[in-house]
Formats: structure tokens, C-alpha cells, sequence
């Protein structure tokens, strides 16, 4: 019998189809063309937000932010720099070097100067306005003012300074920021970080900065007061400078046509806004200065909170043995109503919205026409400690500062009052582990602090700090973390900042230095705030006198 043959099988097989591997080859490399090309892309949009196509792209992915408001005490770290330093730092530098420090600018500004390589250039000096025109449609910052300046003790370098406002307060800042105006950025309350750097055909250097406080600016001779606030998105395309080199030549033009009648009318030479003929600048007549409201704290009673079993008590003062050491031993507790007058002066006396003295205000003698407020007299109250009683008639005297209508207009009554970059306070200090009986907790607990409040006790902070920004007579602090914290995200180290205040007389450490407080020597609390993403804002004092 045959096996090899069965009576179904058709005789006619449908051939089978060949595979095109050629073709398929072809999809594969193109695919894998397309993911490559798509990732490079992304590198290219994300890590250059500079470019305008990258930053058109990112604003319709929502994935970019715009310019923010910054804190004195909150600012990105970064170096200042005077009128020749910024010359010599940028007249040296090849095209291609230039091009790339100034995309490395515009970068860290548009990402908020949140990954910065290096420090922040930051503008100091004293610069005279040469022209002003506003901002438009057609800038870089679509709305403001920009002001065209020169530095008073050094003519090779040109700065234009940008002042991003709303249309309402275009009216004023035109009536202030007049030609020949001076303009002084110090680094105690200004600043003002560089976005741009120039090189001119004729070898001076022209930058580009921006106020990241976008505080309050007024005049020392005059009326009115402008606030600046962040652009909401910038119109890259426009270009740098802000001032293109067909304007500012016609500028320089008119200043030297003007110079020349001038000199030719009165048979000698005249200077010209922002041109000293003398090797010391003259001090100036009228003075563009930063202002802050400060705004009043109204205290909150809040009840006293229970200890809990791993916090400690900071070693109070050794008391007299024998009756009377027991009679005070028992009145020394402060009750939790009676510190409620001693914390608001202390409050009123640091500006909330920046914790240092960021402007300095003009004497009595520039405002003719305003009155000149009297401080409130203060009542002691019973129980009441001498510092804090000085402490409270420390607050500065309240000064109306007008404003534009479009901005609230401070009602009738209220305290507003200049900041003043006057520093140092007086209160008592202690030697080491005789301060008051109070209650003594770590960098851990200030979370829990801020959200019941110091409720009238004296509370002690301990620990170790690394000095991010050193002042005159404050200091911010940050906790000093070890490494496994920073893997583990322990302790909250990255979102704590701690200002501390010194009295007068007292050298806060040195930027970069490590200080260490324990139950002998810790710092004061007088405030706790958590800001909207998370950061803790922790002012303390210096109570212990110095070894």
C-alpha cells in the first residue's frame, strides 16, 4: 500500500509569498531615525530655552515659567561686580566665548536660576542715565522702561537697564526716570543680575541688567512711587541689545552735538549727564533709590503647646539659693499673654516681604512736603523684659509713601513705612547657658513650628549651618546636612533658610563658614514662615555674647 500519496491533496499550491527584506531594512532605519532625530530634538528644546524657536515651543508645552519674583535673602548666589570689573571680564572674550556666556545668561534667567553653573553676575556702581524710551511689542520685555546708562567712574562701560512694569505705571516711571538722573546699585538691597553682554565696534562693553527684587522705586527729590513686576513671557526674537546700534548711535550723536553747543555758547567745556571731568564723581543731587512698604504683622494667640518627651529645656539662669531663689523660681516663667506687645514691635521692626533692610530712605529733609510722623509711645507692661521694650522702640517712624491710583493706596491711618538698610539692634545677650528658661529643639521640629506658632514661649534653635550670604549685621544660614540626608531627602535641610539677625556691634561669619549651636549657645526664634512651595523661612537672633 502506498503511504506517500494522499487522494486530497490539491495539485495546485498557491505559492508562497517572499518577504521583502529590503523594505523592511528601509522602515527600521527610518524609524530609528525618527527616535534619534526626536531625542536630540528634545535635548535641543529643553537644554537651549534661549533660542526663540525652543522657547516658542516650550510656552506651547507649558513647560516653561515665567520670570519670578525674587527675595533679597532668597536671590541666587552670585558675585557683585563694579563698572571696571564687569569691563575687564568681558572685553577680553572672543566672539565665540561672548556668545556663549551670553546664552549661558539668558538661560539662567529664563529657567528662574534654577540650575546655574557658577555665581550670578551681579551690577554695583553708580550709573547716570544718558536716554530712556519704553518698552514695546517689538523688545525683548514687551512692557517698561528701558534706560540707557553709563557708569560715572569708568566711560568704557554702558549699561541699559531694564524696568518691566504694567502700561498703568508707564506715566510715572517716564516723569522719573529723566536724563542725567543717578542710579546707585549696591549690593546690601539691589539686585541686579546681568543678561547680556555687548562688545561695541568702538571696543566699550554694553550690558543688559534686570532688578530680580522688581521692588518699589521712588526719587530722593520728588513724589510718586513706580513698582516693577515680572514680564509674563519674552519676545526672544527681538533681539540683543534693546538698544540697537542704529538708536544708540543716534543718542551718542545728539549728547556730543549738545556737548559741542553747549561749550561753543558759553566759550567752556560742559559735561554732560553721566560724564564726570573730575577723577572723584561728585555726589549726586537726585537719586533713584528701591523702597519697601513694610507691611504690619497682627499678632495671633495661639495656646501653649505641651512639650514632648524628646525635646529639652535650654539650661536656665543658676538662681540664689534660699527663700527668695524659690519665690523667683516660681515667678519666672513668662505667661503666654504677656510677650504679645514685645513680638509685634519685633515683627514690625523686620519688613515682611524682605527680611533685610533692602533700600535706604530719604531723610526728612529731601520730602518737605510730607509730615513728619511721631513714634507712638510705648507702654511698658508688667512683667515685661527691659530688651524687648528696647526692641520695640526700635521701629522705624512711619512715613506715607504715595503711590500710583492704580495700586492700592494704603488706607487712612495705616503705617507705611521705608525700609532702611540701617543696621543692627539692640537687645540683651547672655553668656553662654545663662540665657531665660525656654525650650531648646533641632533643624527637624521647625515644620511643626511653623504650623503652631512660637504661642508666647521662648524657643531655642540648635544645630549645625552652613553661611550662604553674609551682611553687615544678618546672615542666611542653611542647615548643614550629611550625605545620606541628601540621598534620603532627611530632615528637609534643602528647604529650610535661616536668618540671622546681630546686634549692633557683633561681625556676622563669613560666607561659605560652618557654625555650630548647641543647648550652651543656640539662637532665638522670633519667627517661623512656610511659604506656598514648601520653604521655611526661620528668623532667629543672637542672644549669647561673644567668647
Amino acid at each position: 500500500m502506498d503511504y506517500g500519496t494522499y487522494p486530497y491533496d490539491e495539485p495546485y499550491v498557491r505559492p508562497r509569498r517572499r518577504i521583502n527584506h529590503f523594505a523592511w531594512t528601509v522602515a527600521i532605519l527610518l524609524l530609528t531615525g525618527f527616535a534619534l532625530a526626536a531625542w536630540l530634538g528634545s535635548f535641543y528644546i529643553f537644554d537651549q530655552p534661549e533660542r526663540p524657536d525652543s522657547y516658542r515651543i516650550l510656552q506651547k508645552l507649558h513647560k516653561i515659567e515665567p520670570p519670578k519674583r525674587f527675595e533679597l535673602t532668597a536671590a541666587p548666589a552670585g558675585e557683585f561686580l563694579n563698572p571696571q570689573q564687569l569691563y575687564e571680564r568681558y572685553v577680553g572674550m572672543g566672539a565665540a566665548e561672548l556668545a556663549r556666556a551670553n546664552a549661558e545668561l539668558v538661560r539662567n534667567y529664563i529657567r528662574n536660576y534654577q540650575q546655574v553653573r557658577g555665581l550670578v553676575p551681579y551690577v554695583v556702581g553708580r550709573y547716570s542715565i544718558v536716554a530712556t524710551r519704553q518698552l514695546g511689542p517689538g523688545d525683548v520685555f514687551t512692557s517698561g522702561v528701558v534706560a540707557l546708562t553709563t557708569a560715572i567712574d569708568n566711560g568704557e562701560l554702558l549699561m541699559e537697564h531694564v524696568y518691566p512694569a504694567p502700561p498703568e505705571a508707564l506715566p510715572l516711571m517716564k516723569q522719573t526716570l529723566t536724563v542725567g538722573l543717578e542710579i546707585k546699585l549696591e549690593r546690601t538691597h539691589d539686585i541686579s543680575a546681568v543678561i547680556h553682554a555687548e562688545r561695541l565696534a568702538d571696543g566699550r562693553i554694553m550690558i543688559t541688567a534686570v532688578p530680580l527684587l522688581y521692588g518699589s522705586y521712588t526719587v530722593t527729590r520728588g513724589l510718586g512711587t513706580f513698582r516693577l513686576e515680572p514680564p509674563l513671557a519674552l519676545n526672544l526674537p527681538a533681539g540683543w541689545p534693546l538698544f540697537k546700534a542704529e538708536e544708540r548711535a543716534a543718542i551718542e550723536q545728539h549728547v556730543a552735538d549738545y556737548r559741542e553747543k553747549m561749550a561753543t555758547a558759553q566759550g567752556s567745556q560742559v559735561s554732560i549727564p553721566g560724564v564726570s571731568q573730575s577723577a572723584t564723581p561728585p555726589p549726586a543731587q537726585n537719586q533713584l533709590v528701591r523702597v519697601e512698604q513694610a507691611k504690619p504683622v497682627e499678632p495671633v494667640a495661639l495656646p501653649p503647646r505641651a512639650l514632648v518627651k524628646n525635646e529639652k529645656l535650654a539650661k536656665p539662669t543658676p538662681l540664689p539659693k534660699g527663700k527668695k531663689g524659690k519665690k523667683q523660681r516660681l515667678e519666672s516663667p513668662v505667661p503666654a499673654s504677656t510677650p504679645a506687645q514685645p513680638v509685634v514691635a519685633q515683627k514690625q521692626a523686620a519688613p515682611t516681604a524682605t527680611p533685610f533692610a533692602v533700600a535706604s530712605a530719604p531723610s526728612p529733609s529731601r520730602f518737605p512736603n510730607l509730615p513728619a510722623a511721631t513714634p507712638a509711645p510705648v507702654s511698658k507692661p508688667s512683667g515685661a523684659e527691659p530688651p524687648a521694650v528696647a526692641q520695640a522702640l526700635s521701629v522705624p517712624t512711619a512715613t506715607p509713601v504715595p503711590v500710583l491710583p492704580a495700586q492700592p493706596a494704603p488706607a487712612e491711618g495705616s503705617n507705611v513705612a521705608l525700609a532702611s538698610n540701617a543696621g543692627g539692634g539692640s537687645w540683651k545677650t547672655f553668656p553662654p547657658g545663662r540665657m531665660p528658661l525656654g525650650r531648646l529643639i533641632g533643624t527637624g521640629d521647625l515644620r511643626d513650628v511653623a504650623e503652631h506658632g512660637l504661642a508666647g514661649e521662648r524657643v531655642y534653635l540648635k544645630g549645625q549651618f552652613v553661611v550662604n550670604f553674609s551682611d553687615a549685621n544678618k546672615a542666611v544660614l542653611r542647615p548643614r546636612t550629611k550625605l545620606t540626608d541628601k540621598v534620603l531627602h532627611f530632615g528637609g535641610g534643602s528647604s529650610t533658610r535661616i536668618i540671622v539677625e546681630f546686634p549692633r556691634g557683633y561681625t556676622p561669619p563669613p560666607q561659605g563658614a560652618t557654625v555650630s549651636r548647641d543647648e550652651m549657645r543656640p539662637y532665638e526664634i522670633t519667627e517661623v514662615r512656610k511659604d506656598d512651595d514648601g520653604q521655611l523661612n526661620v528668623f532667629v537672633r543672637e542672644i549669647m555674647q561673644p567668647n
